[in-house]
């Protein structure tokens, strides 16, 4: 793809991305047996605990084994609640399965279909959504969840591969290991946790000499059929780059500030505004580059002053 496209890519998917809030929606479903009925439910009060303590915990809703009718519930009052410019995350921990034509979430009672999720997030006006699917047989529902400006990340390339994952159990980790956060700016985006989480998937298999039986992979563009290391050659991950979603340390505290929101608001726009700058360096003239790079430093660095008084 051409400069030119991508300069496109990149401002649309970062432009106003700090403003409004985000809504987190963390769904667990049926075990089946005691084990994954413990190791589900704790995944998902993990991921609820580490969003509450990044700066998100007015909106964060953790949904135990629901019933379809709950999921749907959950969904319709986001629907009626957020704003075109708040952000929407929707995760899904548990067991799926794919019949080669349908993927299936599995709840109590009747399973939620991919074609049914996608239609209930399709009437959420949120223009940036996030849906992290960490069951088995999860890159089957890839298909039909696909949507411009929805960031899409599965525990599975494909709805074949259908053993229990553990993709799951690194996601928590990147919520709060600072290390997920690999250009330590204080904020975890959607493709730094992916990133984190994938590699620590496939150390497990590797560490315990077992063939991998899951392979994760994120689709961003509303069109590709999902990759396992965005870049820009492949077209993939622009679109997670630009969407933070946990904060740490300072960040987290200026989030839960009123009094700071917005200057973290600017300090995080000037962050992306530097990597759109990066990316395009070999098409600026030199001096340009560094004019413009010069100028944004100083101003997120005046802006990081002010944070911390």
């Amino acid at each position: 793809m051409r400069l030119a496209a991508w300069t496109a890519v990149w401002l649309a998917a970062s432009a106003g991305w700090a403003r409004g809030a985000t809504y987190y929606l963390t769904i667990t479903g049926l075990g089946g047996e005691p084990e994954y009925e413990q190791r589900f439910a704790t995944w998902g009060k993990e991921i609820d605990k580490a969003l509450r303590g990044a700066g998100g915990g007015a909106h964060v809703e953790t949904l135990a084994a629901p019933t379809r009718e709950q999921v749907r519930a959950a969904l319709g009052t986001l629907a009626r609640e957020v704003r075109p410019d708040d952000a929407v995350v929707v995760m899904l921990v548990g067991h799926g399965t794919f019949d080669g034509t349908e993927y299936k979430f599995n709840l109590p009672g009747p399973d939620l279909g991919a074609v049914e999720l996608a239609g209930l997030l399709d009437r959420v006006p949120a223009a940036r959504q996030l849906v992290v699917n960490m069951t088995s047989a999860s890159g089957g529902s890839l298909e039909a969840l696909r949507k411009t400006g929805r960031v899409l990340i599965s525990a599975t390339k494909t709805g074949t591969e259908k053993n229990a994952t553990v993709f799951a159990r690194y996601w928590v980790e990147a919520l709060r290991d600072p290390a997920a956060d690999a250009d330590k700016n204080e904020t975890v985006s959607a493709l730094e946790a992916f990133r984190y989480a994938e590699r620590k998937t496939a150390a497990f298999y590797e560490t315990e000499k077992r063939l991998a039986t899951e392979h994760a992979v994120l689709e961003d563009t509303g069109k590709g059929e999902g990759v396992r290391a965005p870049s820009a050659e492949n077209g993939e991950g622009l679109r997670a780059a630009a969407f933070p979603l946990v904060r740490l340390g300072g960040n987290a505290a200026a989030a839960r500030d009123p009094a700071k929101a917005k200057l973290l608001a600017r300090k995080e726009d000037l962050e992306q505004r530097i990597d759109r700058l990066k990316y395009q360096k070999a098409a600026v003239p030199p001096e340009e580059y560094k004019k413009q790079l010069a100028a944004l430093l100083v101003e997120l660095a005046r802006t990081q002053e002010e944070l911390d008084r």
